[in-house]
């Protein structure tokens, strides 16, 4: 065999291993996909897990950095567990949590973008990133900037200042001017049906402290009750005047007295009840005439404070009660 045949012989087996090493993958970069367990992260206390997963293993530990961005701010909005995801030697993933900071802000939906940072021992394909939505559990239904969850008059917009109920004034929210027959009609809780005695008319205050001392409360014929020196109602208070008899209970922590000249005598028939301040001036009246129907129950605004007037114990929230004195329509306190 010539020379020259001997050196292209070793040269073609050079060429050929040269090009079957060239073609081996040792030497490509494995490729990086992220992926999430789940595209909505719930603020109160959502936990959502963020994974990078190579194409094939590494020979080497992979540090993977990652780009956050987006309208959620950390520490406020979530926080997250690292900022780079490690895939240890011989493996081909790694995670990363993500979880919601619950807060009482409305904030809406917010969004976080993490994205993929080009680093050593990977390749970053196009398309490599995710948009996570926060979830805001907090709701505002009236719009009055109280949280449903603070708010005392979720449908009515009222103010920060009232836990989101509307600031009224002093008005009236329930008579009993019929009282219900045998014990059940025993709305002063003293033991004895009466009448009389069993009649009652519930006011409430809502705005600043009001001093009501020396006002009168008359029916169409004359003065029933003068309240005395000292009556002051604060601020969503509620007082209830009963014609008479010894009230026994807790009237929701209300305001208690009894008809200062001994009843209201409020006609079943027909009767005008009137505030007047202690100029004789009128400040609230009452016309029973229109619910005149002797309906062995008290009558009272369905809402309580903002509704018109309706038989209680037919009211879904009264429960079948026949009345509340100093209380809402369920029997809670104001």
């Amino acid at each position: 065999m010539s020379k020259s045949k001997t050196l292209n012989g070793i040269f073609g087996i050079f060429l050929l291993s040269l090009l079957q090493y060239s073609c081996t993958t040792d030497d490509i970069l494995p490729a990086l996909e992220l992926t999430t367990s789940d595209t909505n992260l719930s603020e109160d206390e959502g936990s959502i897990q963020i994974t990078a997963t190579l194409n094939s293993t590494s020979s080497e530990t992979v540090t993977v950095p990652l780009l956050i961005s987006g309208t959620a701010t950390e520490g406020v909005d979530f926080s997250i567990s690292a900022t780079e995801i490690t895939i240890s030697n011989g493996q081909t993933s790694g995670s990363i949590s993500l979880n919601g900071l619950q807060d009482q802000d409305i904030e809406g939906v917010e969004n976080l973008n993490i994205s993929l940072e080009s680093g050593a021992g990977f390749l970053v394909l196009s398309g490599s990133s995710l948009e996570i939505q926060i979830l805001d559990d907090d709701t505002d239904t009236d719009n009055d900037g109280v949280l449903d969850s603070d708010d005392e008059c979720v449908d009515v917009a009222g103010d920060i200042e009232n836990n989101g109920c509307p600031f009224l004034g002093f008005l009236i929210n329930e008579v009993n001017y019929d009282p219900a027959s045998g014990a059940l009609g025993d709305a002063n809780g003293d033991g004895t049906r009466s009448p009389l005695n069993d009649e009652f008319i519930e006011f409430f205050n809502s705005g600043s402290a009001l001093d009501i001392s020396g006002y009168t409360l008359s029916d169409a014929d004359q003065i029933r009750h003068t309240f005395p020196q000292g009556t002051i109602l604060p601020v969503n208070s509620v007082l209830v005047v009963f014609g008479g008899g010894t009230p026994t209970g807790a009237f929701g922590g209300a305001i208690v007295q009894t008809a200062s000249e001994g009843q209201l005598n409020m006609s079943n028939s027909g009767d005008f009840m009137t505030l007047a301040d202690p100029s004789g001036d009128p400040v609230l009246t009452f016309d029973v005439e229109p619910l005149s129907n002797n309906p062995n129950e008290s009558y009272t605004r369905n809402p309580d404070l903002i509704g018109e007037f309706e038989q209680h114990a037919g009211l879904d929230a009264a429960n079948g009660a026949l009345f509340s004195p100093g209380t809402k329509l369920d029997g809670s306190s104001f």
